[in-house]
């Protein structure tokens, strides 16, 4: 397979991963769509991806109203300074053949995963894997298994091609073109992973989409759609990494989860974006009657992240857990890691568990909505915020927002925010350690509710990247 580098053994010496990616040879691509978003350019994207009519009006739709909507006022004005759609690559296409066999990807595209391992993890702890670059899938593979028991995992367009009866229940239902950057991504979408698993079909080992950026100055779009039907589940992991790069390049990613009567979805994000991506993701979930939802959404790198993981609770005794933590680290940084459940039908139930480290000026924000509906009898949720501020120039705020319309239902929320206590780091240092490395271990246990649920392989790599988070850019203080 070439030249391997073992990630672990990498970080162990001090190197991040945006460095490791960074000493890799540029990818050459075959198709640029660069400039200003028009009827031209969408209509330009569908023909190369050769799709039916219904998804090129789909993305037409999806353009008038990224025409209409007003720019959302919660982004800072910083952010929409650096999101000048004219100067991205919309759409790039890598010069490579897509593959089920990594010999087969060329060296010079291989390396970017191998230099992350994901060919060993996948080997390891995986039941199927999409590894997309740019703006296209370039990798898929899935366990023979998987395929016996009807399980389908595609690229998005060839689901499109397909499965169309299927995609079009789903594809943009379950999170409609709302607001300017959610319609956006639906006129530009390219690439992403589409999963159904059959009914009554439980996935033990997790399946993963894994997401670079290799060049700055890009967009990328992809698009994830999970459908669990009837008494069925999966586990999903969604990672994302990209090199140093040397101007900003945007994430406008797009989650869609569809969980039928008694099915269980367990969704984790690692997210590891260099500094110089501005990154948004929109994620939305169905939970039908007695099915459950879990979010797990780790935002460690970039610039700016706004994802607010959702959950509409539409089935009676359906449930949602939402776990987030996010780390923002480095003057400016802006990290937006919330959380939206809708309480639709009676005796549904929410968690949210949310936790924030910021350091070195940085700024960490949950934002919430709870909303219970009247008729949603014997609803309950509760919200726990968890900040960790590091020092005197860095803030985390916590902004609830609760709207319950039914007198059976019970809405907690509690929040807590605190410094790192001198004891914690004088016993520390007693046992031999220094004061960055009692700080990385301290937040490493603030966050353990995350780390524990991922396979080995991820916590252990999670765990080091977090390490070196601190101890890289600057003390903390």
């Amino acid at each position: 397979m070439g030249m391997r580098h073992d990630l672990y053994n990498l970080i162990e010496d001090g190197i991040t991963p945006e460095e490791v990616l960074s000493k890799n040879t540029p990818v050459r691509r075959s198709v640029e769509i660069k400039g200003e978003v028009t009827k031209d350019v969408v209509e330009e994207l569908s023909k190369i991806k050769r799709e039916p009519d219904w998804m090129m009006r789909l993305r037409l739709r999806s353009l008038e109203l990224f025409n209409k909507l007003p720019t959302p006022n919660w982004l800072p004005n910083w952010v929409l300074d650096n999101i000048n759609l004219e100067d991205y690559i919309s759409y790039a296409r890598p010069d490579v053949n897509r593959s089920s066999n990594w010999d087969e990807i060329p060296p010079e595209v291989r390396q970017y995963y191998e230099a992350l391992n994901i060919p060993e993890i996948e080997a390891r702890a995986l039941m199927g894997l999409g590894a997309q670059l740019d703006s296209e899938i370039i990798y898929i593979n899935i366990r023979k298994q998987l395929a016996e028991k009807g399980v389908v995992v595609l690229p998005m367009e060839e689901a499109v091609q397909k499965y169309p009866d299927l995609v079009k229940q789903y594809f943009m239902r379950v999170f409609p073109p709302e607001h300017k950057f959610a319609a956006l991504h639906g006129a530009l979408w390219s690439g992403g992973v589409f999963v159904y698993v059959p009914p009554g079909v439980r996935i033990e080992a997790p399946i993963e989409g894994f997401f670079l950026i290799s060049n700055a100055g890009e967009g990328q779009f992809e698009h994830t759609l999970v459908v669990a039907d009837k008494g069925s589940y999966i586990h999903y992991i969604e990672g994302c990494s990209a090199p140093r790069l040397s101007k900003y390049s945007f994430h406008d990613g797009m989650v869609e989860i569809y969980a039928h009567e008694g099915a269980k979805v367990k969704f984790t994000t690692v997210q590891n974006w260099s500094r110089n991506v501005i990154n948004f993701n929109n994620k939305r979930a169905i939970a039908e009657r007695n099915a459950e939802v879990e979010w797990v959404e780790a935002s460690i790198g970039s610039v700016a992240s706004f994802v607010y993981p959702s959950t509409i609770l539409k089935g009676e005794g359906a449930k949602t857990e939402i776990t987030g933590i996010t780390i923002a680290n480095g003057k400016g940084h802006v990290k937006e890691n919330g959380a939206k459940v809708i309480h639709d039908a009676p005796n549904t139930s929410s968690k949210v568990v949310n936790k924030s480290i910021s350091a070195n000026g940085g700024t960490a924000v949950y934002k919430g909505v709870v909303y219970v509906r009247r008729g949603a009898r014997f609803a309950r949720s509760h919200v726990t915020c968890d900040s960790l501020v590091l020092d005197g120039d860095s803030k985390a705020y916590t902004i609830p927002h609760d709207q319950v319309f039914d007198d059976t239902a019970v809405v907690t929320h509690e929040a807590y925010t605190g410094r790192i206590s001198e004891d914690k780091i004088n016993y520390l240092r007693t046992r031999g350690l220094t004061e960055e490395e009692a700080k990385s271990l301290i937040v490493l246990g603030f966050i353990s509710d995350v780390t524990e649920g991922l396979p080995f392989e991820y916590a252990m790599v999670l765990n080091r990247v977090i390490m070196l988070e601190f101890s890289k850019y600057g003390k903390v203080a």
